[in-house]
């Protein structure tokens, strides 16, 4: 195994000039943080992205030259950029990549579709094929209004069919999770490396005390099922913390009963508390890989996790967690059952290791070894 600066010392020599390619940068969530990882990789690395936002984002992302498409120059783009979609392929395609001997696509949005010098490798990093195309496209159907349903119908086979042709572009694919990655096969045909994203994991510690009540940590959002936790524990009167704002908020508090406690948002060192005390993380979505289900195993608690997606990966079971298999509150129910019987042979110390297999350092040493791998 090669030392890490060694890696690093040679993926500079190898690709001195690097195009990092971003959807948008109008935040700072997951996927940013992946993208800041990329730049300590390759701190000479140029930026480009469908719309830009500085004020938004990291001073780390601030530092490196930022280049927008044509999308940064329509109206109202910094809020409404999600509905120029239909136009971000022909953007993609105008970016200017000579001379770049690296190109890296960051793909969750559209972003694999530029076209890269012939002598560039060219790499995706996938945190998930547009959902709203592929396997997610009736849930936004159904909750997009009448307008946008028509649009959607009128784009989304033209740009499906751009996202299958433009993968042809790429020479290699990460994929976040092995959930992905089967989802890059089915949707693109296309093989891939599994390369873990990083998790700040030495920002987390174990607590002395375990508090009585569980934790929720999420977006209020639908496709994060906040609902299957506010039944599942008003049937059981048993206590949950629920940390997250979102859409739902509101009717979720209407929903939830006395011994569940809602907070739109803390601030970082308690939340850091909140997974140290809880008794369990409750994890209701499907995810592409999900990050909080490792802070919480960072923190020295066990996950009581919906069993698909992501969470297969993060999770351990019957190390750092169990699984329920329906995503139904009934089905959750049961989970916390077997787990008031389980924890007794939960190690805290355990989950901590489990956590440390997707610490940056990790990611650093697996994303450097794909692009440097020969042929």
């Amino acid at each position: 195994m090669q030392d890490i600066e060694i890696l690093r010392k040679r993926a500079r020599e190898r690709f001195p000039k690097v195009a990092i390619i971003y959807h948008w940068l109008v935040t700072m969530r997951g996927g940013e943080r992946v993208l800041e990882r990329m730049l300590d990789l390759f701190p000479h690395a140029d930026i480009f992205t469908h719309v830009y936002c500085p004020e938004k984002v990291s001073e780390k992302i601030r530092s490196h030259k930022v280049t927008t498409t044509f999308i940064d120059r329509l109206p109202r783009a910094e809020r409404h950029y999600k509905k120029y979609l239909p136009f971000m392929p022909s953007a993609l395609e105008q970016l200017d990549l000579r001379g770049y001997d690296l190109v890296i696509s960051n793909e969750t949005g559209p972003t694999k579709g530029v076209i890269a010098p012939p002598e560039a490798l060219h790499v995706c990093y996938t945190h998930s094929p547009m959902r709203y195309l592929w396997d997610h496209y009736n849930d936004y159907r159904e909750s997009a209004g009448k307008l946008s349903r028509i649009m959607m119908a009128l784009t989304f086979p033209t740009l499906r069919r751009w996202d299958v042709t433009s993968a042809a572009r790429v020479d290699r694919f990460m994929a976040n999770s092995h959930f992905i990655q089967k989802r890059i096969e089915k949707y693109w045909r296309r093989d891939s490396d599994v390369v873990f994203p990083p998790v700040a994991v030495d920002d987390f510690s174990r607590a002395d005390e375990i508090e009585d009540r569980y934790l929720w940590v999420s977006q209020m959002i639908r496709y994060k099922r906040p609902d299957i936790a506010i039944d599942a524990f008003n049937a059981s009167g048993k206590k949950l913390l629920m940390i997250g704002d979102g859409d739902l908020f509101d009717a979720m508090r209407k929903r939830a009963g006395p011994n569940i406690e809602m907070v739109r948002r803390t601030d970082f060192p308690d939340l850091c508390k909140a997974y140290a005390k809880a008794k369990a993380l409750v994890f209701t979505p499907e995810e592409d890989f999900g990050i909080v289900p490792v802070e919480a195993m960072a923190s020295g608690r066990p996950v009581i996790a919906y069993g698909k997606g992501g969470a297969r990966d993060t999770v351990r079971e019957g190390v750092s967690g169990l699984f329920f298999d329906r995503q139904d509150a009934d089905s959750l129910a049961e989970a916390i059952d077997r787990f008031e019987t389980w924890i007794v042979n939960f190690s805290p110390e355990a989950a901590i290791a489990h956590a440390r297999e997707f610490a940056p350092d990790v990611f650093d040493r697996r994303f450097l070894e794909v692009i440097l791998r020969e042929g």
